[in-house]
């Protein structure tokens, strides 16, 4: 089995995969500077609550946007699996062609989605668009080459902002809304939430579109948390939770490890 882990500013999101299946998903709220014990333990033992042998995973990949926390990912892996990680970044293989300004700053979870996008739908334009707890676009052109994208404050980012910042308002279930009308102050904000995501979303799919595709639409990929709430309004072309689990797994073949 390989152990595949996306590890972000809200959540550890990981996977088990088995014959490039995935098997088991879980998630685990971040924890900046939390120890290699802390982290081999819940991992060793979620896969055994779960009916799975820690002593099966044959490789770990991991995507990291928390950097100060690699470290004890690195140690956990060594001492509650004996192997060594394989992090994937922009340093690595991907089989893109980077045309970022500079081409490191690219994050290892938009890498993983990049390469995962293009392995599922190759000879496409693509946008991936994922929604966590920032919301990130990515625009690869069918020529392998990763253009750049867009990263705003993601739903629950603009959810603490307005309960933490506002006086009179406080934090509100992040839900999708029938209406755009609000009549009382939670559902207004609810609704500001969604509609302002899914409208910023529309726009920008539509600036993408007309700078990196010569106003061709491009296939576009949602994943993350809160794609499915987004479900059905058109903006997707197809959602693809484990987009970036595939591409811890693409990363490991580019790489032969």
């Amino acid at each position: 089995m390989i152990l595949a882990l996306d590890v972000g500013n809200t959540q550890i999101y990981g996977g088990l995969v088995k014959n490039g299946k995935v098997i088991f998903q879980f998630r685990r709220a971040s924890k900046s500077g939390a120890s290699s014990d802390e982290i081999g333990i819940f991992l060793r033992l979620v896969m055994r609550e779960n009916g799975f042998e820690p002593e099966k995973i044959k490789k770990i990949a991991i995507c990291s946007v928390v950097p100060q926390d690699n470290h004890s990912l690195a140690s956990a892996c060594m001492k509650y699996f004996n192997k060594a990680p394989f992090f994937l970044d922009a340093t690595v293989k991907t089989g893109l062609n980077n045309k970022y300004d500079n081409p490191a700053e690219v994050g290892a979870d938009r890498i993983a989605n990049a390469i995962a996008a293009l392995k599922l739908y190759p000879k496409k334009n693509l946008v991936v668009i994922d929604l966590g707890t920032a919301t990130t676009f990515c625009a690869i052109t069918k020529e392998r080459e990763y253009m750049g994208g867009v990263i705003l404050a993601g739903l629950r980012l603009s959810n603490d902002a307005l309960g933490s910042k506002a006086a009179k308002l406080s934090n509100v279930e992040i839900r999708k809304c029938d209406n755009v009308l609000g009549t009382n102050t939670i559902n207004s904000m609810q609704s500001g939430l969604y509609y302002g995501h899914l409208g910023a979303c529309k726009e920008i799919i539509a600036g993408l579109s007309a700078e990196c595709f010569g106003g061709q639409k491009p296939f576009v990929i949602g994943t993350g948390g809160f794609s499915s709430m987004f479900e059905g309004t058109g903006i997707f072309d197809v959602i693809v939770p484990d987009l970036v689990i595939q591409g811890l797994l693409e990363g490991l073949e580019l790489n032969n490890i």
